[in-house]
């Protein structure tokens, strides 16, 4: 009958530690658990959702960069063709001086020739001068007068 007894005793015992576990140590454990599978739940959603605003995300970025270099292209077309309007500028100006110079320098080459042409004419009534001066000293005898003249153009055409 002990044996009866210690055994009823013990199934007594361990059903009042069921009941007390039932009733005090189960709940906290299965708040706890299902508290740990919300979380575990919420963070699953959670990396789903930042999955998916990452590919977005990814795309938006893509879109963006797209969007940039089609600027930065725009941007390098248009400093293009500033640098061909400039370089045309530039071209219009040069000719524009280059033809200015070629003027002044036209005016000053007509200037020059006047004033030599005058200096020359001078120097061709003084050796016409000089050559009648000659003439008269000598006689007016024409072997003498022609010889005299073929000098003075020598003369003239040496220098």
């Amino acid at each position: 009958m002990n044996l009866n007894a210690t055994i009823l005793g013990q199934a007594i015992a361990f059903t009042i530690f069921v009941l007390f576990c039932m009733k005090y140590v189960w709940p906290p454990l299965i708040s706890a658990v299902e508290k740990r599978q919300n979380d575990i739940t919420e963070s699953l959603i959670f990396v789903e959702n930042a999955k998916k605003d990452l590919e977005i995300a990814q795309v938006q970025a893509t879109d963006y960069l797209r969007q940039v270099k089609v600027k930065a292209q725009e941007i390098i077309e248009e400093a293009n063709q500033h640098k061909i309007a400039l370089i045309s500028q530039a071209k219009v100006e040069a000719e524009i001086q280059c033809q200015n110079i070629l003027e002044q320098t036209q005016i000053q080459i007509n200037t020059e020739r006047k004033k030599m042409y005058e200096e020359l004419r001078t120097q061709i009534c003084m050796l016409a001068l000089i050559s009648a001066e000659k003439i008269i000293e000598h006689s007016i005898d024409k072997t003498i007068h022609s010889k005299i003249v073929d000098k003075i153009i020598t003369e003239i055409s040496i220098e």
